[in-house]
């Protein structure tokens, strides 16, 4: 009989939505007010309907998402809460993002004025410093003639610099400057990203918070007040096993050669899986114990790894991000190998790779 593949058999990204959950809560917290979960890129890589789901029992006020296709996803799915679009709409964009009952974050006028036709929800952006979406903060009396005809439900900006004690009270200061331009207050005022609640020393003056990374077990360090706690391993099997000589070689171009007589363990994932081709000599896994460094470049669906410190076989299970036999590889660590950002790390696991969640106590 032929063997069917489980949800392990080749390589696999496992998530504690247990771990998840609870990174929330020390959020909501410390800030001390609700939630606005970013759930976008498909909650940075994993799955944002089964995280959505693990977060629900937080209560959050609604969800953050980057493109109407995702938030039209979510509301298919019977997600009800609110759903804000942060990447700026563009106005053939606004049908669909109105079918979905989604809420905009606009900061342009053109855009403002279009939206607004329709008197639906939206949120003003604010650029404090940014330079990437929103009106400037100095500008905002320019379009006080648009926000009276239809008030923003809520103004947010991005900071630039989150973990930054100067640069935080500047973009603050600045974001006080363009609310006191407004008409009205909005009933909704939201500016501290995850690193930013992490350095509160005091409950957020803010109505809610909006959690990305530090949800997903990425945090900012640097003196952070919280922490969270880890959500992502990666896996792969061990698919071969061989013995080379002094002196052999493996994978492309002959990146690697071998000093001694070993062992080189190949596994099932590779850069198509989103395991960089940047780990490259310079990746390790955890492997029945041990420690071991990926050798040679690492190729579209296998990488090998020097594996003469420890004994393996084929379906053992190597730890490529997460916590092995009392070890652990972060994933900021392993970004750090690769030269990469926590958020590149994680959003760039490809959908090869299966997503098994667990409740871990």
């Amino acid at each position: 009989m032929t063997e069917q593949p489980s949800d392990t058999s080749r390589a696999w990204v496992e998530i504690d939505l247990g771990a998840l959950r609870r990174n929330g809560a020390a959020i909501a917290r410390h800030a001390g007010v609700p939630l606005l979960p970013m759930v976008k890129a498909d909650a940075y890589g994993l799955g944002a309907l089964p995280v959505v789901r693990a977060l629900e029992q937080l209560d959050p006020w609604g969800y953050g998402v980057a493109t109407v296709d995702e938030g039209a996803a979510l509301r298919a799915a019977g997600v009800e809460r609110p759903l804000l679009v942060f990447t700026p709409l563009l106005p053939a964009d606004f049908p669909a993002a109105r079918a979905a009952r989604l809420t905009p974050v606009l900061g342009d006028a053109t855009a403002i004025a279009r939206w607004t036709e329709s008197g639906a929800s939206w949120h003003l952006g604010i650029d404090t410093g940014m330079a990437r979406s929103g009106i400037r903060w100095d500008r905002v009396g320019e379009i006080a003639h648009l926000l009276s005809r239809v008030p923003p439900e809520g103004a947010c900006t991005h900071f630039h610099t989150a973990t930054d004690a100067p640069s935080v009270r500047q973009q603050r200061d600045r974001f006080a400057v363009a609310v006191a331009a407004l008409p009205a207050r909005p009933r909704m005022l939201h500016v501290e990203n995850g690193a930013a609640v992490e350095h509160l020393d005091a409950r957020s003056t803010m109505d809610v918070v909006r959690p990305g990374i530090f949800l997903y077990g990425v945090g900012s360090g640097h003196g952070a007040r919280i922490a969270p706690e880890p959500v992502v391993n990666l896996h792969a099997r061990v698919v071969e096993v061989r013995e080379i000589e002094a002196g052999e070689i493996v994978s492309y171009d002959a990146t690697w050669r071998a000093g001694s007589r070993g062992r080189i363990a190949t596994l099932a994932i590779g850069y198509a899986d989103g395991y960089r081709r940047a780990l490259s000599n310079r990746g390790v896994v955890l492997l029945n114990g041990a420690r071991a460094r990926v050798a040679g470049l690492v190729t579209m669906d296998m990488t090998m790894v020097d594996a003469r410190e420890t004994a393996c076989a084929p379906g053992d299970v190597a730890t490529l991000i997460g916590n092995a036999g009392g070890d652990e590889l972060t994933v900021a660590e392993v970004a750090a190998s690769a030269e990469l950002s926590p958020y590149e790390m994680l959003t760039g696991l490809r959908s090869r790779l299966r997503r098994v969640y667990r409740e871990a106590a």
